[in-house]
């Protein structure tokens, strides 16, 4: 079988948009998935060039004329981070190495926008993930990540949802870390919730208060302890 060709979505009525979210919504719950026309109005605000310290990329990986696998994320130049959003692969396309495929073409374009804004290099890659993702325990175990060791939650994200426990990993670029300052935590979950989640007064939710208060004193936050993996769970972002 040929490899699948991955691009990068750049504009509005480019149909694999569409396509890329059809992907998504079967493998995310509607929870945890903003909506299309977020992408759309997006794309829109980057086309009136509009952007600053914060881009968004999409990527799509197509074969024989399917989308095959999606990605997407934030560079935020305010941390020098690139933030993974979601990575899926559908299911006869999944055990050829595509998901990380994604992912790394992701953190490429991440490292772009950190040296065409702040003239260096990128410094971390960020997500939120289930606690018993399989791809959570690779990133651990192989990518040095950090499963950061307190009480996180995806903001709702649509009318009758709510908030989402997940597990939100820091996985430093160039050198290994044990654990994360818990200021830089508290203005990653502030730019998480505010600036992509478009959440308008975050310091109003008692989700996020509770987060503020579980990282209240601690200078450090490190790596906690991550239940077995789910075999049920496809290792997805």
């Amino acid at each position: 079988m040929s490899a699948p060709r991955v691009r990068e979505i750049l504009r509005a009525d480019d149909p694999g948009l569409g396509r890329a979210h059809r992907l998504l919504r079967g493998v995310f719950p509607r929870a945890e998935l903003l909506p299309v026309r977020e992408w759309r109005y997006v794309l829109a605000e980057r086309d009136a060039r509009v952007w600053s310290d914060l881009t968004w990329h999409l990527l799509i990986a197509e074969l024989d004329g399917r989308t095959v696998g999606a990605a997407s994320g934030n560079y935020l130049g305010s941390l020098n981070v690139g933030i993974i959003g979601y990575v899926a692969v559908a299911p006869g396309a999944r055990a050829r190495g595509l998901g990380p495929r994604l992912r790394r073409r992701l953190a490429e374009l991440f490292d772009v926008d950190a040296r065409a804004l702040g003239g260096r290099p990128l410094d971390a890659l960020v997500g939120e993930v289930h606690a018993t993702n399989p791809w959570l325990h690779h990133l651990v175990r192989r990518e040095g990540a950090v499963a950061l060791d307190f009480d996180y939650h995806q903001p709702a994200l649509g009318h009758g949802t709510r908030a989402v426990p997940l597990v939100l990993y820091h996985q430093p670029v160039r050198r290994r870390r044990r654990a994360i300052p818990a200021a830089v935590v508290r203005r990653l979950i502030y730019a998480l919730w505010r600036r992509l989640y478009r959440v308008p007064r975050p310091l109003r939710s008692a989700t996020f208060r509770r987060m503020l208060r579980d990282l209240a004193g601690r200078r450090l936050v490190g790596q906690r302890a991550l239940p077995p993996p789910s075999a049920a769970r496809p290792a997805v972002e």
